[in-house]
């Protein structure tokens, strides 16, 4: 690899989920879609899990996972490209904020970055409120620190 190309490259946590037609067909094609770009590794992913919907009740059951990636994308161009996978594998435009979807695709952790733009808020804004979310994440690795409260997610989970 010459100088010109060798970037940082950086851990990322995805949050995959459908609910909407082939839920586990689309998951199983995001997750061939990132691993294929060029710019990201596909270094692990968890099981695909039922979950009741978040936020907007009536709607069908969501299937959800977590992927852990290694690209030298940065956070913006990460969520161009997750937006045109989502676009890439049928997912509509939708008013309806936590409604039904065919694809979604969430930055949940970039490293430790912390970052809050208009269409970007790394760590992801409800990540510590969704315990299966956190469930799959710790599943993928047990001791990840929350880049705004510096302490360790599983600390969100409460006790067994």
């Amino acid at each position: 690899m010459s100088g010109e190309d060798v970037r940082r490259s950086h851990r990322v946590f995805i949050g995959l989920g459908s609910n909407l037609g082939d839920r586990h067909g689309r998951m199983r094609a995001a997750l061939r879609l990132l691993d294929e770009h060029p710019r990201i590794t596909l270094e692990k992913h968890t099981g695909f899990v039922e979950t009741e919907p978040w936020g907007v009740q009536d709607q069908p059951v969501f299937l959800n996972a977590v992927a852990c990636i290694t690209t030298t994308l940065e956070p913006q161009a990460l969520l161009s490209e997750l937006k045109r996978i989502e676009k890439e594998l049928g997912r509509e435009e939708r008013n309806q904020k936590w409604g039904p979807r065919e694809i979604d695709l969430d930055i949940l952790l970039f490293g430790d970055l912390v970052i809050k733009t208009d269409n970007l808020v790394i760590p992801h804004a409800r990540l510590i409120e969704r315990p299966f979310v956190l469930g799959q994440l710790l599943e993928l690795e047990e001791n990840i620190f929350h880049p705004v409260h510096r302490v360790l997610l599983r600390n969100f989970l409460g006790s067994d």
